[in-house]
């Protein structure tokens, strides 16, 4: 799962990236609106975390613009400011979700997944691909009832095309996934990791390679 960070405080946003990363998630940080902006017309992300007092353009600008050009991105702020008024206008103007600094890890993280899965229409924490069920809250796999034992990087990469299931998920995208650092392991690391994948999975779903754009998981036999 891909996260921006837009966050001009550097040892904010470092604290919350490490935070993330060290939970399974990749993350972007940039410390403007207007580097924001240029990431989201570039990348893919399942959540943005705003902050509302950023330079020159301030925040809730931003989260604006977000919301009239991508109806379904969470956008959650995490800002200073902790007006009534603050809180009502940004929620108004589109941001999903509000927290006010300084914020726990734990309620950043439970934020995140929630938004993440109401974004991606999953009415639990439960994926459900033909009879493999991913179970994001507990992070475990089963088929038809019985558990998949995985690595950590086989976990990862199911739980990524798990929420974009029948969806082309690139190369690029699972190595961000399975390394908060790609450039020690390399796209032959994720051919690995998906082969040992599909035994485990059997009939129960399949992850097909597209050939020149990466692997899509669905149940189709």
């Amino acid at each position: 799962m891909r996260v921006l960070i837009v966050e001009d405080d550097e040892v904010i946003a470092s604290t919350m990236s490490r935070g993330l990363t060290l939970h399974g998630y990749v993350v972007d940080h940039v410390p403007s609106a207007e580097a924001a902006s240029a990431a989201l017309l570039s990348e893919e992300f399942d959540l943005a975390i705003v902050d509302l007092g950023l330079p020159q353009e301030d925040g809730t600008s931003l989260v604006r613009r977000i919301r009239r050009t991508n109806k379904t991105l969470p956008v959650l702020v995490v800002t200073a400011r902790d007006s009534l008024a603050d809180r009502v206008d940004t929620l108004d103007m589109g941001a999903d979700d509000y927290l006010v600094k300084p914020v726990a890890l734990a309620e950043l993280l439970a934020r995140c997944r929630a938004h993440i899965r109401r974004a991606r229409a999953v009415a639990s924490s439960r994926v459900e691909v033909g009879s493999l069920s991913v179970d994001l809250e507990g992070r475990r796999a089963t088929v038809a009832g019985e558990s998949l034992d995985l690595t950590r990087r086989e976990w990862l990469v199911l739980e990524y095309l798990a929420l974009n299931a029948g969806r082309i998920v690139s190369k690029e995208r699972l190595l961000d996934a399975i390394s908060s650092a790609p450039q020690d392991l390399s796209l032959n690391s994720v051919e690995a990791v998906v082969s040992r994948l599909r035994p485990k999975l059997g009939e129960a779903a399949r992850i097909r390679t597209v050939r020149g754009l990466g692997y899509r998981l669905d149940d189709e036999p």
